[in-house]
C-alpha cells in the first residue's frame, strides 16, 4: 500500500495543527500498519498565539513547515513537493492551523481563500478518486475546495447550528455529527468527523479520528 500523506498545518491548537488530533491519526495509521508520510506548507503562520495566555504573540513570526516538524518528530515534506497520486489518501487533521495557514475560513468563514498547494493536492485526489478524511475544522478547506469545484460533498463539523450555516453557505451538505461519529460521502469518497469541535476530552475526540481511520483504511483494503 502507499502512504497515506497527513496534512499539517504548524504546531498548536490555536495558530497550527492540534497536536492530539494529529497524533492519534498518526497512532491509528501506525496500528493498522499503514505507512504515512507527514506535510506542511512552506509559508508563514497566520500569526503566532501564546498558547499560555490565549493572546496573539506580537511581533512573532513561525513557519507551518517548521512548526509542523514538531509534531512530525522532523519526518515531514514541504506540501508543494507532494502529488496526490503518490498516496493512497490524504488526511487533514484540524487546529485552526487549518482555518488560518491552509485556508482563511478563520477570518473570512464562507468566503475565504485555500491555499493553493493545498487546493492542488485536494483537487488531484478528487479527481483521482483518492479518499480524503477532514478532522474537526479542517473540513471547511474540503468544502471551499469543492465549492470551486462545482461539487456538492457532504461534510461536518459537528452540531453547532453556526458551523452548518457557514459550510452550507459554501453549497457543502452538513451533516449533523456527534464527536464519536463521523460523515461519510461515498460519492467523493470524502469522510470527517467532528474531534474538537465537540470533544471535551481526549478520549471522544479518540473514539471518532479511529472511526475516520478505519473506515478510510478499509476503503483501500
Amino acid at each position: 500500500m502507499k502512504k497515506v500523506a497527513v496534512v499539517l498545518s504548524g504546531c498548536g491548537v490555536f495558530d497550527g495543527a492540534e497536536i492530539y488530533e494529529s497524533t492519534l491519526t498518526l497512532l491509528n495509521l501506525d496500528r493498522l500498519d499503514v505507512p504515512y508520510q507527514c506535510m506542511a506548507p512552506n509559508i508563514p503562520q497566520m500569526h503566532v498565539i501564546n498558547h499560555l495566555t490565549g493572546q496573539v504573540a506580537e511581533g512573532e513570526t513561525r513557519n507551518v513547515l517548521v512548526e509542523a516538524a514538531r509534531v512530525a518528530r522532523g519526518e515531514i515534506i514541504d506540501l508543494a513537493q507532494a502529488k496526490a497520486a503518490d498516496y493512497s489518501a490524504v488526511i487533514f487533521p484540524g487546529g485552526f492551523g487549518a482555518a488560518k495557514n491552509l485556508c482563511d475560513f478563520a477570518v473570512k468563514g464562507p468566503d475565504c481563500e485555500v491555499n493553493p498547494e493545498v487546493e492542488r493536492l485536494i483537487s488531484e485526489a478528487l479527481a483521482a478518486k483518492i479518499p480524503l478524511g477532514f478532522v474537526c475544522i479542517a473540513p471547511a478547506i474540503m468544502g471551499k475546495v469543492a465549492q470551486k469545484a462545482g461539487l456538492e460533498t457532504t461534510l461536518t463539523l459537528g452540531t453547532g447550528a453556526d458551523w452548518a450555516e457557514k459550510m452550507q453557505a459554501m453549497g457543502t451538505h452538513h451533516l449533523s455529527c456527534p464527536v464519536r461519529e463521523v460523515a461519510i460521502d461515498e460519492t467523493h469518497r470524502i469522510i470527517s468527523t467532528p474531534a474538537y469541535m465537540e470533544a471535551g476530552r481526549i478520549s471522544e475526540a479518540a473514539d471518532g479520528i479511529e472511526k475516520l481511520v478505519k473506515t478510510l483504511v478499509g476503503w483501500l483494503r
